[in-house]
């Protein structure tokens, strides 16, 4: 599979970007998030939809957040980056819980890890995971009683 302006740089963890392409990215929390928590990140990470990325589905779990979106071109042309999108709502949210506990770190680790996904299947596959994620971690019964998860809509 070729992809379109594809480029790879490295963290801690390998990172690839390409142009037109649906991204899973997960990231762990260093402590479990409470609800206020929970439900601050995901506002967080839902502003920026429909300007910066196409989110399709994010679940923040007490211990990990996930979410499967497509990145925009910005008005010059070029996609924007991830760690505009994700890492400023993680830092963001990560000072105001800092200054609401007086941690001395914010409770998400710096490092994502992201992955292009490769076609329909593993989006179907990556996205159900993600749905069914809070009955999994016995938080619900039912995904959509949870209230850090959103969806736009299932993939056909």
């Amino acid at each position: 599979m070729a992809f379109k302006n594809f480029s790879i740089w490295r963290g801690r963890l390998p990172h690839w970007r390409a142009d037109d392409v649906t991204y899973y990215v997960t990231f762990r929390h260093r402590r479990d998030l409470d609800d206020a928590e929970r439900r601050m990140l995901l506002r967080a990470l839902i502003k920026p939809d429909g300007r910066r990325w196409d989110l399709l589905i994010v679940c923040v779990l007490p211990g990990e957040t996930n979410l499967i979106f497509k990145v925009l071109e910005a008005p010059t042309g070029q996609a924007y980056e991830l760690s505009d999108i994700v890492e400023k709502a993680k830092q963001k949210v990560g000072r105001q819980i800092m200054k609401k506990t007086e941690e001395r770190y914010p409770p998400f680790f710096v490092e994502s890890y992201d992955r292009i996904l490769r076609d329909e299947d593993e989006l179907e596959i990556r996205w159900q995971e993600i749905f069914d994620s809070p009955v999994a971690h016995e938080l619900v019964q039912d995904p959509e009683e949870y209230d850090a998860l959103w969806v736009e809509d299932a993939p056909e």
